[in-house]
């Protein structure tokens, strides 16, 4: 009798999965959005990968409740026809003990991990990976007692119209898998890159940052104009290990290991970075590793660069030849000496979605992160990374990188 008095408290009723909550969008124009995307691309803007929808949707104010057991279950529909991959931003949550989030597709051919109060940030958010399906159930099972501790909002839906590889080849065929043997020597350094996500629309690449003690602090890079703000750091998804098993092989990269969530640490506009701390470690049978750095004012005789290119799988370049001091798109050196500039990549090359990946010298130290550039497969343009010391310099990175007072300039990857 206490339950359904409390239950009564809160306005809620219950019935059955018929008359479940659904939230409807119409399909996409993709190839008008295409086109949208080549132009923004071009003036130097993360890419998109989804349409973002502000909604207000919230399991307290539904009448739909269905009782089982001990347990009240809360479920809500999501269809957008031909969606290539839909994604949620939770903007309020916050579980009880005992409560589960769940979302899967409605086949229930694909679903994402239960989220829990193990979940629960210092941002109250939690902004899902994407889930390739285009019908999503929305699935929230709480304790009777525990009813009216639930915080859960649903602010956004992010309806995909391009996506991360589907078993097709989008990147330049002239891109490495780092499943290769060209990256062999590299291996430490592959696994501190990620695949990211903003704002449930945008992806960019980014990478973990080791610091002078060493310890697994989870500070994260990337480019600032991935749009990682103070206000948008909570909706950063990283997705780890995105790569092929086969060198040239099928596009079966997976998307289960990932972290949701970050808290803004710092932007330099000079050098295009931006330094976060994510809200949760990388577990460690994910083998994620900490990229080490060089904040001093040499910039190595060669480089590689490993980043996602056009969101695809994981790929290596490399440059043989020395790199040079530039202005962002100079073709004088020094010019200001705030980027690093691959002149011609000798193998592989760059694409939209690889900003924000990390340039290591011969060292495997990072010395940028890639702002743009013009290299493509078929020509010989070049890339201009911010330059890691301007970071370090102008933004204080000191203050995180080496809150032991080290004074070291060096850092090895962890």
């Amino acid at each position: 009798m206490k339950k359904l008095a409390l239950v009564a408290s809160l306005g809620l009723s219950f019935q059955a999965y018929a008359s479940v909550d659904t939230t409807f969008f119409p399909s996409l124009d993709v190839k008008s959005l295409h086109d949208l995307e080549l132009s923004n691309e071009k003036k130097g803007e993360a890419p998109r990968f989804a349409v973002p929808h502000v909604v207000s949707i919230n399991p307290m104010k539904s009448q739909n409740w269905e009782k089982s057991g001990q347990n009240f279950t809360w479920t809500h529909q999501v269809k957008a026809p031909n969606a290539v991959s839909l994604n949620f931003g939770f903007t309020r949550f916050n579980l009880p003990e005992g409560a589960e989030l769940n979302i899967y597709s409605s086949d229930r051919s694909q679903f994402i991990r239960t989220f829990t109060a193990q979940d629960n940030n210092v941002n109250n958010q939690l902004w899902s990976p994407v889930i390739m399906s285009d019908d999503v159930t929305i699935e929230l099972s709480v304790p009777a007692q525990s009813l009216d501790q639930v915080q859960l909002e649903l602010g956004q839906i992010g309806q995909g119209f391009r996506t991360f590889a589907q078993s097709t080849n989008k990147s330049g065929s002239c891109n490495i898998d780092v499943a290769c043997s060209d990256s062999k020597g590299w291996e430490k350094e592959v696994n501190t890159v990620a695949v990211i996500s903003t704002g449930g629309s945008a992806f960019c690449t980014g990478f973990m940052v080791n610091n002078t003690k060493g310890d697994k602090t989870p500070y994260f890079m990337t480019a600032a104009h991935c749009r990682i703000t103070a206000s948008s750091a909570p909706s950063l998804v990283t997705y780890w290990n995105y790569q092929t098993s086969k060198c040239g092989g099928a596009r079966d990269g997976k998307l289960t290991d990932f972290n949701t969530g970050s808290v803004h640490l710092a932007t330099n506009a000079k050098s295009d970075a931006t330094l976060v701390k994510l809200n949760s470690q990388p577990k460690p049978e994910w083998n994620v590793n900490f990229a080490g750095w060089d904040a001093t004012e040499t910039i190595g005789t060669s480089a590689v660069g490993i980043h996602h290119p056009n969101v695809d799988e994981k790929s290596i370049s490399f440059e043989n030849d020395a790199t040079a001091l530039s202005s962002y798109g100079g073709q004088s050196s020094p010019g200001d000496s705030t980027h690093v500039r691959i002149i011609d990549w000798d193998k592989g090359t760059t694409e939209p979605g690889s900003s924000g990946s990390p340039l290591f010298d011969s060292n495997h130290r990072v010395i940028g992160q890639l702002h743009g550039g013009g290299a493509a497969c078929g020509n010989d343009l070049s890339d201009y990374y911010g330059r890691f010391y301007t970071t370090y310099k102008d933004a204080n990175l000191k203050k995180w990188l080496d809150a032991a007072g080290t004074g070291s300039l060096t850092v090895d990857t962890l």
